[in-house]
């Protein structure tokens, strides 16, 4: 007879065990899915910090326009240094 109770007594062990691990292991799932969605708004913020950027860092209108200019402007310095200097 004693061996039967201590054959139950077994199983009442293994099946807490059993339920505790499954416990633990839900718990931990259930962190990492918290930490995702945080991860996941974190990142919706900052997809809207980088469509701020990229408008903020869009090119000059007519900035090719403005360089052509600099350009033509630094020609004629050079032309007239030449003319003033002699060389």
């Amino acid at each position: 007879m004693f061996v039967v109770t201590a054959t139950f007594t077994d199983w009442y062990i293994g099946l807490s065990l059993g339920f505790l691990a499954v416990a633990i292991a839900a718990t931990i799932v259930a962190v990492i899915l918290s930490l995702a969605g945080a991860i996941a708004g974190q990142a919706q913020t900052a997809e809207g910090g980088v469509e701020l950027i990229r408008q903020q860092t869009t090119t000059l209108p007519g900035i090719a326009q403005i360089n052509d200019s600099g350009v033509r402007i630094l020609h004629s310095a050079r032309a007239l240094r030449k003319v003033a200097v002699g060389k």
